[in-house]
């Protein structure tokens, strides 16, 4: 993203202000390559963008896939927890709150 944040109002416009405190900032980040290094099977496979967040622990992953056949929400719910509490324990996290 190229807009940059200020603590202050715009002076074109008073509510095209944006103070970091108080904003979710898209960036970009370099841990989506590294997956692609740890786990060699989806090197290449994916990509990443991050998020500045004015939380002091906050996480968040925009996953988009492509899958091979067809599978309804509920269904890639389950198949990613179940890894979370399998192979992937302690990689991957699963939560719905």
């Amino acid at each position: 993203a190229t807009q940059k944040t200020v603590d202050g109002p715009s002076a074109k416009d008073w509510r095209g202000g944006r103070a970091a405190s108080f904003n979710i900032i898209p960036s970009s980040t370099g841990a989506a390559k590294a997956v692609g290094k740890v786990l060699p099977s989806l090197n290449g496979k994916l990509t990443g963008m991050s998020f500045r967040v004015p939380t002091v622990d906050v996480s968040v992953v925009d996953l988009t896939v492509r899958l091979e056949k067809a599978a309804t929400y509920d269904e890639i719910k389950a198949a990613i927890k179940e890894e979370s509490e399998g192979k992937m324990k302690g990689i991957l996290g699963y939560t719905e709150n």
